[in-house]
């Protein structure tokens, strides 16, 4: 049994059969094509690829996003990573939301941050945009800023001027070497959210 299979097994003993039938979503936030590929704007599709490669699930595409599922003791996740660019976000996120009928406080929208430090990870279960034009359209969207966002640092080491590049822009060597470490910090905080809930993860993982 692997060791992200095993945090699962760890956090089922603690769920009830009713809640066992509850159903998730995870959104990666990011834009499609070839330039953004393991750009640190693209982090949100990063970190549901790694997940799809250690729970060895595929995307395939679908309306508005490439979708894959996944089980945990009952629970089906949906994961979604929006075919509409970051900007146009909500719509996919609202779209899949209704389809699936996913209540709003089971979805997790997984986004960057320059407003904390490299690989820093903040879950947060309201709060305003931050800035961010995937976050913005999805409060403009679904009409309320209370939802469950994971925020992963990518830092702010950028000149006046500079955002839109830096933000685009590809990992440094520097980072890349250090992201397996943080991604695998990841992939225990989001067993955790599904299984454990969201306040439970808070105290574990944030600003770890």
């Amino acid at each position: 049994m692997s060791y992200f299979s095993r945090l699962f097994k760890k956090q089922e003993s603690i769920l009830s059969e009713t809640e066992a039938m509850k159903k998730y979503m995870l959104v990666g936030l990011g834009n499609i094509g070839p330039d953004y590929v393991d750009t640190r704007h693209n982090v949100g599709f990063r970190i549901l690829d790694v997940l799809a490669h250690k729970l060895d699930f595929t995307f395939e595409p679908a309306k508005l996003a490439s979708i894959g599922t996944f089980k945990v003791k009952g629970r089906q996740v949906l994961c979604i990573k929006p075919s509409t660019f970051m900007n146009r976000s909500g719509k996919a996120v609202k779209y899949w939301m209704e389809k699936e009928k996913i209540p709003l406080e089971n979805v997790l929208i997984i986004t960057d941050d320059i407003n904390l430090p490299f690989g820093t990870l903040r879950l947060k279960s309201k709060g305003s945009d931050g800035g961010h034009n995937g976050l913005k359209d999805i409060q403009l969207v679904l009409q309320t800023g209370q939802y469950h966002r994971l925020r992963f640092g990518i830092g702010s080491e950028f000149s006046k001027g500079q955002q839109v590049d830096y933000v685009l822009g590809k990992w440094g060597p520097e980072e890349e070497a250090a992201l397996p470490e943080r991604l695998d910090r990841i992939m225990e905080l989001i067993p955790s959210f599904v299984l454990a809930g969201p306040k439970i993860t808070m105290n574990q993982f944030n600003g770890s």
